[in-house]
């Protein structure tokens, strides 16, 4: 028996996947498994740019709005709950979809990534708490971050300071094994996948992009983010959430509670974006086995580009309609 089939459509933030996901779910007879870390938050909607249920055009989406913010969330849940969904659709003769830009997300299901740490010893446990308290100083996360910088300085490249679970994480695991985080994600990257699949990643020009970016964040305020992010902080959210990580959030939080000015906090959430989109960039180039779909060589036209990827998944897969 073979490999069950998997199609990734994946790319930087602001690229244009979930135009060409939805069109490629009807043409293929798909269901669409979102892949971004922060779409799976209730009420997070302009400030992720979710799918409006108008948008889906009837197509299936999962792991969108399943959490309240106040909920932790990561890449090992993630993975449990995607690969269910994967087999439930697959049980009903249609074709699994991943389509979102968190490539760990993306890699932990491809790769049935191994989230196995060595069980937590009382030392192991006082040392992330000593940690967890630092971070609470005025200071303390960039320290931690930097700290984690001096060790393991491939892991940060795609890991902003503010990403405080993280940060902790592979200083524990380190301190835990020995070993990089960077070192685990490349040995469980060597993995071979349960799937026959497709890993198309969608890419344009650099200032293309950053354009695309500039004005989504400018009709992102103007659709309400502020009295967005002023609502989901009447819940009492805590800021060290892993919803209030999302960009768009951290930054208006630091409008809202005066630390810096509305256009500040703009232009900040425009550079994060900006630098986030290139972290993706550096971490699809890393993958094996991707195919890059450049949308200049279809002169930025979405039909065309839809066709290309609909033509190499028919000419491998001859058995599909």
């Amino acid at each position: 028996m073979g490999k069950e089939k998997l199609i990734i459509l994946t790319g930087p933030t602001a690229v244009g996947k979930t135009k060409i996901s939805i069109g490629l779910a009807k043409r293929i007879g798909g269901e669409i498994i979102s892949a971004d870390s922060m779409q799976v938050y209730k009420g997070m909607d302009i400030g992720t740019d979710k799918i409006t249920p108008e948008k889906m055009q009837g197509v299936k989406h999962h792991m969108i709005d399943i959490l309240d913010p106040s909920e932790d969330f990561n890449a090992f849940e993630f993975k449990r709950r995607a690969k269910d969904i994967i087999e439930d659709i697959i049980s009903r003769g249609k074709i699994p979809i991943l389509v979102g830009g968190t490539g760990f997300y993306i890699q932990s299901v491809l790769y049935d990534v191994d989230f196995e740490v060595p069980e937590s010893s009382d030392e192991s446990s006082a040392y992330r708490k000593e940690l967890e308290e630092i971070a609470k100083t005025p200071e303390g996360v960039h320290k931690l971050y930097e700290e984690l910088v001096s060790i393991d300085p491939e892991y940060t490249k795609d890991l902003h300071e503010n990403n405080v679970k993280r940060v902790i994480r592979a200083l524990s695991f380190y301190k835990d094994t020995g070993e990089k985080m960077s070192e685990h994600n490349k040995e469980q990257r060597q993995n071979e996948s349960p799937y026959d699949f497709f890993y198309f990643v969608l890419t344009d020009d650099r200032d293309v992009l950053y354009d695309r970016i500039e004005k989504r964040i400018d009709k992102m305020v103007e659709e309400g983010l502020v009295d967005e992010v002023r609502g989901i902080m009447a819940q009492n959210i805590k800021r060290d959430a892993t919803s209030m990580q999302a960009l768009g959030y951290r930054e208006m939080i630091s409008y809202l509670d005066g630390e810096i000015s509305l256009d500040e906090a703009i232009d900040l959430l425009k550079k994060n974006t900006r630098h986030f989109a290139k972290r993706q960039l550096t971490w699809f180039r890393r993958e094996k086995t991707v195919t890059f779909i450049d949308k200049k060589e279809y002169g930025r036209d979405d039909d065309l580009v839809l066709d290309a990827i609909v033509n190499m998944i028919k000419d491998r897969w001859s058995n599909l309609e």
